[in-house]
């Protein structure tokens, strides 16, 4: 794992829209248009707060049935020290592995509070959450897949490896960023060059919009204008900067 971002950096990151982000992204060319995002399998539990930015830590929990001895099964908390072996900010990626997701939610206000306590600033699950109120006071980001009213036999199986969560595959380390549209990784190796990029991307997008509002604009105008940004790249920055430098 590459040295974790400065609070700086990470504040940059999350002043941008995950739509931005993955513009931005696809400028460099690093993988394919239809790659690294998930906006299938849960949703946002709390539009109004900001996007999240965090690096992953990783669980694996079931909910459906009980155990073969006693009521509930016995409270893990050896995972906390696989959570706070990632750089914070952190992000709890859990995936529910039973048949139907969600019968029963481990997030709820209590672990919530547990969680920022480690360091965590939000969880993605296509399980389910519950305590909306307090966890959404609390100001800690929830994309979940479904709603649930108990906790019914919830409990982790497997934590510190690979998930996935909406189709999109996710390591421990990982760098995420996410709001109201969905979750998306950030490419760590390119995470500083993004907001340049980014700021880039939304004036040509601003441009062709003001364009667009032109009395008389010209379907010649309007296309020049829509060519030059889907056409940007990221080379074009590196280049002048380099130039810049000379």
């Amino acid at each position: 794992m590459r040295t974790p971002l400065t609070s700086d950096q990470i504040n940059q990151l999350r002043s941008l829209s995950t739509c931005v982000m993955s513009d931005a992204i696809e400028s460099f060319g690093v993988r394919l248009r239809n790659e690294g995002f998930a906006t299938a399998g849960f949703r946002c539990l709390f539009k109004n707060l900001p996007p999240l930015v965090g690096y992953a830590a990783t669980c694996k929990v079931r909910s459906a049935q009980p155990p073969i001895v006693g009521s509930h099964y016995i409270e893990r908390t050896d995972w906390w020290k696989h959570i706070t072996s990632i750089p914070s900010p952190r992000v709890v990626v859990m995936q529910d592995t039973d048949q139907e997701p969600g019968t029963g939610a481990f997030l709820g206000v209590v672990h919530v509070n547990i969680l920022k306590a480690l360091g965590c600033v939000g969880a993605v699950t296509n399980g389910a959450a519950r305590e909306l109120t307090g966890i959404e006071s609390s100001g800690f980001q929830v994309f979940a897949g479904r709603l649930a009213i108990s906790r019914a036999y919830v409990h982790i199986v497997e934590f510190g490896g690979p998930v996935e969560v909406g189709g999109l595959k996710i390591q421990p380390g990982d760098l995420i960023h996410g709001d109201r549209h969905g979750i998306i990784t950030i490419p760590q190796d390119l995470a500083i060059e993004l907001p340049a990029v980014a700021s880039k991307i939304m004036e040509k997008k601003r441009q062709v919009i003001e364009l667009s509002k032109k009395p008389g604009a010209t379907v010649q105008e309007l296309s020049r204008g829509l060519k030059d940004l889907l056409d940007f790249n990221s080379d074009s920055i590196r280049d002048g900067a380099k130039q810049w430098k000379r």
